[in-house]
């Protein structure tokens, strides 16, 4: 998605050779015309699939916005996210996985109330970033549990050299990214295609 590439290098600052910070305009500061155009982008990449999605998955907190924006795509199913934490109000079963977090370097038991997950449900994984994988992992691992099955994962930024793209497509997870930075180095962004 050219106009994604063109924000992430018009905004995006590289921190390291392994963190892009683009809190400008998607995990901090929401740019709404462009999430907007977002959702529609991945209601194009999954066109094939898009009458047969039941909800749309993410996890707290960044990828729930582009995850609502892109669910007005697709006939605005529910979207349903991962708690990083287990609330008080969170009293009856739920599906969990403990994922890693890359920015924070912390481990997170990752929690969908069973209530909203149901054997049989046809879900479409949407997330900001896609890095090592985990947090899309965890979110694969929770449907299998519930009976759930995973039609595709949309991301907005995959860090290719980073493998969590091609540990979920050896899962047999479809995955579609809008932007593919294949590395950072020297301060400059590159990317696939």
């Amino acid at each position: 998605m050219k106009i994604l590439q063109n924000r992430i290098i018009q905004d995006g600052v590289a921190v390291s050779t392994e963190i892009l910070k683009v809190d400008s305009f998607l995990n901090h500061q929401v740019d709404v015309t462009l999430f907007d155009l977002i959702g529609a982008e991945f209601r194009t990449r999954f066109d094939d699939v898009a009458g047969k999605v039941d909800k749309i998955l993410t996890i707290e907190a960044s990828g729930i916005a582009v995850a609502a924006f892109t669910a007005k795509y697709f006939s605005s199913v529910p979207v349903v996210f991962a708690k990083k934490d287990k609330p008080s109000t969170m009293t009856e079963g739920y599906y969990f996985a403990e994922v890693m977090s890359f920015t924070k370097r912390t481990m997170s038991a990752i929690r969908i109330d069973n209530r909203f997950l149901k054997k049989g449900d046809r879900c479409l994984i949407i997330d900001d970033f896609l890095a090592h994988g985990q947090a899309a992992l965890g979110l694969v691992q929770i449907a299998a549990e519930a009976g759930a099955e995973i039609l595709g994962a949309g991301i907005v930024i995959e860090k290719e050299w980073q493998g969590g793209g091609d540990r979920l497509r050896e899962k047999g997870v479809r995955v579609e990214s809008l932007a593919v930075v294949t590395k950072i180095e020297d301060g400059e962004i590159y990317f696939k295609g």
